[in-house]
């Protein structure tokens, strides 16, 4: 039949099932081919320079690996950088200008104070600007508060905040019974703040024997010489030292105890951060940990990854959760068929993916990502832990791993949902 006969000889039947079978598979891959810009929002001046360049390197490198084909929701990710210079202020300044040139997804992880600005702003946006709307993937910003008494629905957190970090920290001292004096030494700002009183609380807790010998607060960013601290760590007669601070703050307080031989464990939350392994170097073997939801030897897909970074940047590729953003957010993106931050938003919530160190889970009560932690100690490279950090020959070796519910907190976030 010639009049049933469309060009190129195909049936008309044959043409129509085609078309419905290509629509079916638009619906079902809307985004795909899509490209999704991220605004990232964070130090590239200033004391935390080095830092900041790192992780965005990091963002960039993993956007592209995970690009297109290479991701579930077949969408291609641009990642720009935004200078902060670790200021709130800032912060608002520059997520404005993201705003106006069409950003709909901000990074941001460097600085509570940051986080906290941010998510006010992006609340206040969204709820302003009704399909125009934003996420907030926040990848370092560990107050508590912020999902808990400031949490909101546009915000998540991939990083473990401190207080679950501190309860996994204080699970392994616990067990560790030459801890008899411990010395706080924090950041004064929100998160150094927040891990000593929950150091203070937890021990309470957990061992009651411990004596708590000095608590300093210090100014973010602005101690050159840490060396009057030291001294009176020395003097109190602590033989453990619990610190929260990261980048320069924990690099020069580092170097400050080497120099004057003090002879402390440290127990940390952010070893790894570019610059502080060189500044460990061998002096720390054995007496430097941290807790973190990584370390440097992790087998599989993240050992690879930290490889073909440190190839391209001779740098290390420390940030990991950056990995699982980009593990997490295309999957939201493939699960929701769009990638409308609305619908990517309300697919997020709850999802569980198989990120770089197991199963990890975002809590829909406050978008607190639930994810196992490692404690782990600076040692000698050896034929099983074979990362080489920064060159020196030394690496974090994991001591324990604890599960998800080991370090899970209770929130007290009361989140108000669109439309509710």
């Amino acid at each position: 039949m010639d009049a049933m006969k469309k060009p190129f000889g195909l049936p008309f039947f044959t043409l129509t099932a085609a078309a419905v079978l290509s629509l079916h598979a638009g619906l079902a891959h809307a985004q795909a081919g899509e490209t999704v810009k991220i605004a990232w929002i964070d130090p590239l001046s200033g004391p935390f320079a080095s830092l900041g360049a790192n992780q965005l390197k990091s963002f960039q490198f993993m956007a592209e690996r995970v690009s297109g084909k290479k991701n579930p929701a077949g969408v291609t990710f641009e990642v720009v950088g935004f200078d902060n210079k670790a200021s709130p202020q800032e912060s608002l300044n520059v997520l404005k200008a993201a705003i106006d040139q069409g950003f709909r997804y901000v990074t941001q992880g460097n600085g509570s104070g940051a986080a906290a600005a941010i998510i006010d702003a992006v609340a206040k946006h969204n709820e302003r600007n009704p399909g125009k709307e934003i996420v907030f993937l926040n990848h370092s910003a560990v107050d508590p508060d912020l999902t808990n008494s400031k949490c909101n629905y546009w915000h998540f957190r991939f990083d473990a905040d401190t207080s679950m970090k501190m309860e996994a920290m204080t699970t392994y001292i616990k067990d560790q019974p030459s801890i008899k004096k411990v010395y706080l030494i924090n950041q004064n700002y929100a998160h150094g703040q927040q891990v000593s009183k929950f150091a203070k609380e937890t021990l309470a807790r957990k061992r009651p024997d411990v004596q708590i010998v000095g608590d300093d607060l210090t100014p973010l960013g602005q101690v050159k010489d840490f060396s009057p601290y030291v001294a009176k760590i020395k003097q109190s007669g602590a033989d453990t030292v619990i610190t929260g601070n990261w980048s320069q703050d924990l690099t020069l307080l580092i170097k400050a105890a080497k120099d004057a031989g003090l002879d402390v464990n440290f127990y940390t939350y952010y070893a790894a951060v570019i610059g502080t392994p060189t500044a460990i170097g061998a002096a720390g073997e054995g007496k430097v940990k941290m807790i973190a939801y990584s370390h440097h030897n992790i087998p599989g897909d993240i050992a690879v990854v930290g490889e073909e970074f440190n190839k391209k940047f001779k740098e290390d590729f420390f940030t990991t959760d950056i990995y699982n953003i980009f593990t997490m957010l295309p999957a939201a993106m493939a699960k929701a068929k769009s990638t409308d931050p609305v619908k990517v938003a309300a697919a997020m919530e709850g999802l569980t993916v198989k990120g770089f160190n197991g199963d990890i889970t975002m809590r829909a009560s406050d978008h607190q990502m639930q994810q196992g932690l490692y404690l782990s100690t600076w040692r000698k490279v050896d034929a099983k832990n074979k990362y080489n950090v920064e060159g020196t020959g030394y690496t974090f070796v994991p001591d324990k791993f604890y599960e998800p519910y080991v370090s899970s907190t209770p929130t007290s976030c009361q989140m108000k949902r669109p439309g509710a």
